[in-house]
């Protein structure tokens, strides 16, 4: 997750989702990932109201970008090859480099 400087202060162990401005996945080789990582967390980001969720996917080498949240979907995503350059929307508002992630398809 990633949250404003100060976001977590003082919420202890748990945190309402509210703060967040990104959610990151890696998708891991288990055999549930495909549902658990592209269909189950986008939805759960989206229904908590995170206005981005990147997913890096080590099984086709690309990075997917879901924004705009609404009604428990996100309404864009944009897929994009490891190293391409990727913009992440506001809030978050910079330009990942994914180039270093060619090293996960390895």
């Amino acid at each position: 997750m990633l949250v404003r400087v100060g976001g977590l202060k003082g919420h202890g162990e748990w945190s309402e989702a509210e703060g967040a401005l990104m959610a990151v996945e890696v998708t891991s080789y288990d055999s549930d990932t495909n549902q658990r990582d592209r269909v189950e967390k986008p939805d759960a980001y989206a229904a908590a109201g995170i206005p981005v969720y990147l997913l890096v996917d080590r099984d086709d080498c690309s990075v997917t970008v879901f924004t705009e949240p609404k009604d428990g979907r996100y309404r864009k995503q944009a897929n994009s090859a490891f190293g391409a350059p990727v913009h992440l929307p506001s809030p978050v508002d910079i330009t990942l480099d994914t180039e270093p992630l060619k090293e996960l398809a390895d």
